[in-house]
């Protein structure tokens, strides 16, 4: 680990301009690259105190051995810059998205004298105009399918085509009628070149001019009586619009523009970007990424800008780019897209309207797509043991912990505080051994206090199913499973508790244990704000490293947990709300009650009857309609309605009153 001081510029040295910097490892490989306004001050802020830094650029600082800056004249030319270093030297400590998958294109070679369209995947190539991407190959096949019926483009590949000039017999699309069979001379090449321009316009939004086109040559044709022509020719706009529907309209002003919105968490975040033209939603891409660095929402945008545009040109810029943050430098950045399209480029945050409603649904691809890549990551199983391993191996645990326990406390400013216990063994969540817990011993907001009474409540339900059941051996395992084989509740104890929060609840869940006697079960705490893990009767942290599928692990469990805590704790509230009188009278459910209110027709009524016409109704004796009538009575009387038209007080039976 490298002291930064040690290779610190010297004061003055680092120039009061625009520029870009890079840090070098040992090896002189380059690990980060960046940008500033000013190098001055942005350099001189890595080589502050390391305490004061972010976790991650602490890192940084101290694997890099030395850095270098060069000076650039605006701060446009120092965007471009950087995305070149990035993309060249491909830092290990930069923000870079990977394509969870390539994603296909619909492409256009005008490059060839015969242009052809086709499926395309990877980098672009110069002279050939795309189209997407595409989620899924099928999608283009099926819109491709429907579009040659009006324009007739080639399809086939170099071999094919040639093979068929030979034979002076066009395939199987020549004769059916998609493909003009340019291979054999029944266009010619300016003729074709020209069908392939006219699919391209029809594919970058200008549809409305080919369908009223085919229109009046449909009418022309019926005039004159060619009624086949003209079936033919309706039977073309219907493909021409089949086609379009698959392509669902957002905006009714024909707009071409990108949305990008971003998913973040504290390790990785997705982005998704929908790319809209002519109004209508052409296609849709999405990357993740690790956060191997301190950046915020505007960071990750501006490094998505950086990709997403970085080799495009002319209309592959849309007018308008519409984000969820502006970058810090939105002025160099609205610019630097401006060159690259030759025209003004709009970027901005949607406020209202239309596009505000698409920005939320990309939002939700943006936020699923995430939870997938965590899923999917989480489901392999080498990823698991490793994640195990590691776990074990930063707490000094003896063994993985195949079963893991974690505890969150949730309350909304003191009222309800409810806690959440989730379960996940062998680094698989286990949902049917999930619990909730009530705060039983005192009211208020103390969360210290919470976690060693949850933790006392459980571990006391383990110990007393353990003295039913015996010490733990082989022989006696099946012992703690119910006749179906579903183990008993609290049955099985944790390798490892992990508790929401820092040094005090870890402190308050170990005194737990050890106020039980229990000295097997490991307990550890994940702070969220720097994702730092605490050991009971520890002063310091331990700090997993960024990229550990163990901090992965205990982060996702910490985050089931307090998910099933804070759901809970909402259903309680919204119970509490709804509650009535009769929600107050012990083992009265939801059947009686509806029963009662049924038979009476309201509260008030109710409320009015003996405990011998409660009794009549079917279900309810005399304890039950002596507790009602009590808890009825007890209750406050509810302010009287008022008709606002009238300003008549209603009854509850539907009448009003003078009074």
């Amino acid at each position: 680990m490298a002291d930064p001081s040690s290779y610190r510029p010297k004061p003055g040295q680092i120039p009061d301009s625009p520029g870009v910097y890079k840090f070098r490892d040992e090896h002189r490989r380059v690990i980060y690259v960046g940008k500033a306004k000013s190098l001055r001050p942005r350099l001189s802020s890595y080589f502050q105190d390391l305490a004061n830094l972010h976790p991650r650029t602490r890192t940084m600082v101290t694997t890099a051995a030395s850095v270098e800056w060069t000076v650039v004249s605006t701060e446009v030319e120092a965007l471009q810059l950087e995305y070149s270093w990035i993309k060249e030297f491909d830092p290990r400590f930069n923000v870079k998205y990977r394509d969870d998958k390539s994603y296909p294109s619909l492409a256009v070679t005008l490059n060839e004298e015969f242009p052809r369209v086709q499926v395309m995947r990877g980098p672009k190539k110069k002279g050939v105009r795309y189209f997407g991407p595409y989620g899924h190959a099928w999608a283009i096949r099926e819109t491709v399918d429907l579009m040659l019926r009006v324009f007739p483009v080639r399809t086939c590949s170099a071999g094919v085509f040639k093979r068929s000039a030979q034979i002076g017999r066009p395939c199987l699309l020549g004769y059916i009628g998609k493909c003009s069979a340019p291979c054999v001379g029944r266009v010619t090449p300016d003729e074709h070149r020209e069908l392939a321009e006219e699919f391209c316009d029809f594919m970058a939004g200008r549809t409305g001019a080919y369908i009223r086109r085919i229109e009046r040559e449909m009418r022309e044709a019926a005039d004159e009586m060619e009624y086949e022509r003209a079936g033919r020719l309706r039977d073309d706009i219907e493909a021409l619009k089949r086609a379009l529907e698959k392509n669902a309209v957002v905006f009714n002003d024909a707009t071409d523009a990108d949305l990008i919105a971003v998913a973040e968490d504290e390790l990785e975040a997705a982005v998704q970007i929908f790319h809209v033209r002519g109004g209508r939603v052409r296609g849709q891409r999405g990357w993740v990424t690790d956060k191997v660095e301190a950046v915020e929402t505007s960071g990750l945008v501006e490094h998505a800008l950086q990709q997403l545009y970085g080799d495009e040109k002319g209309e592959g810029v849309p007018k308008e780019v519409l984000v969820p943050a502006l970058p810090e430098q939105t002025d160099a950045v609205s610019q630097w897209l401006a060159d690259r399209r030759g025209s003004h480029v709009s970027l901005r945050i949607p406020q209202r309207g239309d596009k505000k409603d698409l920005m939320a649904t990309v939002q939700r691809n943006a936020q699923q797509a995430l939870v997938l890549h965590k899923t999917k990551r989480a489901s392999d199983l080498t990823t698991r043991s490793r994640a195990l391993e590691e776990i074990a191996g930063a707490l000094g645990l003896d063994s993985a912990p195949l079963r893991i326990e974690c505890y969150d406390i949730s309350h909304l400013q003191g009222d309800d505080v409810v806690a959440s216990m989730v379960v996940f063994e062998d680094g698989l969540v286990r949902k049917g051994e999930y619990r909730r817990f009530q705060i039983k011993t005192f009211e208020g907001q103390d969360d210290v206090r919470s976690m060693h009474e949850v933790i006392t409540r459980r571990f006391r339900r383990y110990l007393q199913e353990k003295e039913r059941t015996g010490e733990w051996t082989e022989e006696q395992t099946a012992e703690a499973c119910e006749e179906d084989g579903r183990p008993k509740r609290f049955a099985y104890p944790p390798q490892l508790v992990v508790v929401d929060g820092g040094q005090p609840q870890v402190a308050a869940a170990k005194r737990a244990l050890d106020e039980l006697g229990i000295d097997d079960v490991a307990v550890c705490g994940l702070a969220k704000r720097l994702e730092e893990v605490w050991l009971p009767d520890d002063d310091d942290p331990v700090v997993l490293p960024r990229s550990s599928e163990g901090l992965y692990l205990l982060q996702r469990v910490r985050d089931e947990a307090h998910r099933f805590a804070i759901t809970y704790q909402r259903a309680k509230r919204a119970k509490r709300f709804k509650a009535g009188p009769l929600d107050s009278v012990a083992g009265l459910g939801e059947t009686r009650k509806q029963a009662l209110l049924k038979h009476f027709g309201s509260v008030k009524k109710l409320k009015q009857a003996t405990i011998e016409q409660i009794c009549e109704v079917p279900g309810i004796g005399r304890t039950t309609a002596e507790a009602v009538a009590v808890a009825l009575a007890a209750a406050a009387p509810a302010a009287p309605a008022v008709n606002t038209a009238t300003g008549e007080i209603m009854e509850d039976d539907g009448g009003t009153t003078d009074e």
